[in-house]
């Protein structure tokens, strides 16, 4: 399709990218914008038209949100189905960190804007997006508020696992790898020590049994 064609939502998309490369050294700017409208073929003018009502931040998302889609592409669930489900988050963690690689400067802007007090709402929003993505690829089902808490700590360990990340210099980011699987087990520890406890087949504590056991304890 030629670039002219793209509807302003398409635009964006196609166009984040190219931003991301440039805020490298650009920042989340309009010159990184104008760089990625003359890499793409499309008219600056209409570019800028696309993120005008949002600006850094709509860029940053829309460069989230291409990631995202390329995620489900490239590790669709049928992919993941055959792994254990900590390989599956860890995976898919992993996929948005190495596809982020080389662009960590970008990444640390893109971490600072978001973290401003008027943008923290679309940026919890945007972390929980990602989330979602990630947990449905891995086949979460949950349709209960365990779909919440899982979303929101995937968000969590995400998020602190990117501010890794960006200041990793260890060979091969093995110092973020490390967190990462430290993190993703302790997920999976809480998730079995939650299941135990909400198990409704599970005794119930039973405050006569115990006073019974202390005052004739079992032989």
């Amino acid at each position: 399709m030629d670039v002219a064609d793209l509807t302003l939502d398409e635009l964006r998309l196609a166009l984040a990218p190219g931003i991301a490369e440039a805020a490298v050294f650009d920042g989340w700017s309009d010159a990184a914008l104008d760089m990625a409208a003359d890499q793409l073929g499309a008219d600056r003018d209409v570019a800028r038209l696309a993120f005008k009502d949002d600006g850094a931040m709509g860029m940053i998302c829309a460069w989230i949100e291409t990631i995202d889609r390329q995620m489900m592409l490239d590790l669709p669930p049928q992919k993941l189905a055959t792994m254990k489900i900590r390989e599956r988050i860890r995976s898919l963690v992993q996929y948005r960190l190495d596809a982020v690689a080389g662009q960590e400067e970008a990444l640390r802007r893109a971490l600072a804007i978001m973290a401003m007090p008027q943008n923290a709402a679309r940026a919890l929003k945007t972390g929980w997006n990602s989330a979602d993505v990630m947990w449905r690829l891995a086949g979460d089902t949950a349709t209960d508020y365990n779909h919440y808490t899982k979303r929101a700590i995937l968000a969590s360990i995400y998020g602190a696992t990117l501010s890794v990340f960006v200041a990793d210099e260890s060979e091969g980011k093995a110092e973020t790898r490390a967190f990462l699987d430290r993190r993703v087990e302790g997920v999976m520890t809480f998730e079995r020590i939650k299941a135990k406890w909400l198990n409704p087949e599970r005794e119930h504590f039973s405050m006569a049994r115990f006073l019974g056991r202390l005052r004739y304890p079992a032989r």
